[in-house]
């Protein structure tokens, strides 16, 4: 008995070794620190050696003890997401003991590697790095800025997007960003209205002419690491398309200049899976009362086919508190998406999961956000509290999930189609009078050839914005389609007149003019569109086509030829050339350019039976 109680002393005895920064602390803080406290970055001190973390000791433990730093909102159990930065509690409590014990420096050789950072682009050299043309000047003071940016990647052909990094310029003053593909170059017409590069507004609402869901989440926000997408989910990049950069930018005491770029790499392979973003949101909810505490706003939405959840993007303002987003299954059971028990809209963030999580056609995905409008919130910017409403400023308050889901398609139809249809309809029960909707709505049954539904969304649209250039034309063509020539004459005219600017409704009306054979008006407004975008490829054919046919063959043939070169791939413009050097009498150079148009659309009966009409012609 005696031996027993003898070793359990010694065993008590046991000397617990002193925490050190080379072997126990820095290995932490290299990992998870120092992405951003480093030189260049947005922290406001660096963690790169140790004479940084012992100034800074006694802050890293009470930042990290409290979990405000790294900075991981999500709750653990609840979602497994890619790039998770969460301490275990062994690491707080190796911080917390090295701290108490003197922040002792240990053993130079148990130092690991610094890690090594990428100082320029994260990928390397991009592609193409698309910048703004001229700098945006931020104040020194005043309240958050929004402004939107747009820019335009100089591509000659479709292009497949398999990353993208966003470089926002002065970083220390650049809350987040965030791109939105814009191929109608709807955005163009609001840019620089002020007089300043841009426009205003935090949330910016591309209006589509067809179907074309956006797809991608392109965020970025300090710290963020580029992500190259799945090698069959790249992103497509038309020749014309914009990309519009929305930032949320916040003075620093100093004006600053800001000249943001993105950075596209390509790749060759063309996107096998398509996937989309669906919003949850009920921000006609958010009027909430001064001293409200626990104000809760909620959304619902049920997939109406078997999706998968790459990722998802929750977003609210300040008093935002706790945000829950899940999805109830067909069986009745619970499946966590996200729990965010303590949120903080200075670390917003995409996340990806780790793998996709299944919801079968029926789940109910909702959204519960609640609300801390009191005195007690230590982020409530109001002192006192006043009421809060739902609006773009920062004091103002949001309630939105986006989801990037993958929806799985059946029988060869595009399920994304009715994953949209149920969310645009969901958007319809909450807000009947929401323009967007009925717009979007519009697009996507005139998309799926369901005519008079889509002129009925339009007209509901117009009946709330009859001054929206954009609905007039798209109702005109959707009258055309439907083949009511005159009505879709007068949608066209009237969107011209609304904005003497707008391309699409120039061009959509000269096409029209050209199958009625009015060859000079189609003319007049084809050089319209050019006088607004130059190097517009199908306006630039067009016109030298119905030049041509009007007998004015030298800028005919010029205007052909500059619709070639401004867009080589493509195929109208390729044609039209062919069929007017064929005209006169050029057979060799027509037989090369329907080669060429053959080329980019293999097998098209209109080019091959061109071909074979001037075989052994010279």
């Amino acid at each position: 008995m005696k031996r027993w109680a003898s070793l359990a002393v010694l065993a008590c005895a046991t000397v617990t070794r002193a925490q050190t920064y080379t072997k126990d602390v820095a290995p932490i803080l290299l990992e998870f620190c120092a992405p951003c406290h480093r030189p260049g970055e947005a922290a406001p001190f660096s963690l790169l050696d140790y004479s940084d973390a012992k100034r800074h000791a006694k802050q890293i433990v009470a930042v990290t003890q409290s979990r405000y730093m790294p900075p991981w909102k999500p709750a653990p159990g609840r979602g497994e997401f890619e790039g998770e930065r969460r301490l275990s509690d062994a690491q707080l409590q190796t911080l917390a003991s090295w701290a108490k014990n003197g922040s002792l420096e240990g053993d130079p050789k148990d130092l690991p590697a610094r890690p090594t950072f990428v100082e320029g682009w994260q990928l390397g050299t991009p592609d193409l790095v698309v910048t703004l043309e001229r700098p945006y000047s931020l104040a020194a003071s005043g309240p958050d800025v929004f402004r939107n940016f747009v820019l335009r990647p100089a591509v000659d052909r479709t292009r497949y997007v398999r990353a993208a990094e966003i470089r926002p310029g002065a970083k220390k003053v650049v809350h987040h960003a965030n791109v939105l593909i814009d191929r109608q170059r709807s955005m163009r017409r609001r840019d620089g209205k002020d007089g300043a590069p841009g426009f205003a507004g935090m949330d910016v609402q591309i209006e589509p002419r067809t179907f074309d869901p956006e797809s991608h989440f392109l965020f970025w926000k300090p710290g963020t690491t580029v992500l190259e997408e799945p090698a069959d989910m790249a992103w497509r990049l038309d020749p014309g398309t914009d990309l519009v950069l929305n930032m949320h930018l916040q003075p620093s005491g100093k004006s600053e200049s800001i000249q943001p770029s993105i950075g596209l790499y390509f790749t060759d392979r063309a996107p096998t899976r398509q996937p989309m973003l669906v919003q949850l949101e009920n921000d006609g909810a958010l009027t909430i009362p001064p001293g409200g505490k626990n104000f809760v706003v909620t959304d619902t939405l049920t997939m109406p086919v078997d999706v998968e959840v790459l990722g998802l993007y929750p977003h609210a303002h300040y008093i935002g508190k706790d945000l829950q987003a899940f999805a109830t299954l067909p069986d009745g059971s619970r499946c966590w998406l996200i729990h965010i028990p303590d949120w903080d809209l200075n670390w917003q963030a995409v996340y990806r999961y780790k793998r996709p999580v299944l919801l079968p056609r029926g789940s109910v995905v909702s959204m519960r956000y609640t609300y801390d409008n009191s005195a007690d919130n230590p982020r409530n910017p109001h002192r006192p509290p006043v009421r809060v409403v739902a609006g773009d400023r920062s004091e103002d308050e949001m309630a939105h999930l986006w989801l990037q889901l993958l929806p799985r398609s059946q029988a060869g139809s595009d399920a994304r189609a009715a994953v949209q249809q149920a969310s645009l309809e969901r958007r319809l029960a909450k807000y009947p009078n929401d323009f967007a909707a009925h717009f979007g709505l519009g697009a996507l049954l005139q998309s799926e050839d369901k005519l008079d539904e889509a002129i009925d969304h339009y007209r509901k649209a117009l009946s709330l914005a009859p001054q929206n250039a954009t609905a007039h034309n798209s109702l005109a063509s959707a009258l055309l389609a439907q083949g009511d020539v005159d009505a879709a004459e007068a949608e066209f005219r009237k969107a011209i007149e609304l904005d003497q600017d707008y391309a699409d409704a120039h061009y959509n009306l000269a096409r029209l003019l050209l199958q009625k054979q009015e060859l000079e008006t189609a003319i007049r407004h084809l050089r319209e569109v050019i006088r607004i975008e130059p190097l517009d490829a199908p306006a630039l054919s067009d016109l030298g086509a119905a030049l041509i046919m009007t007998g004015q063959m030298e800028s005919g043939f010029r205007y052909l030829q500059q619709a070639v070169q401004s867009q080589p791939d493509y195929f109208n413009g390729r044609f039209n050339l062919a069929q007017a050097l064929a005209g006169v009498g050029k057979f060799e150079q027509a037989r090369a350019e329907l080669r060429e148009a053959l080329r980019i659309r293999p097998g098209d009966p209109d080019a091959l039976r061109a071909l074979e009409e001037m075989r052994g012609q010279r």
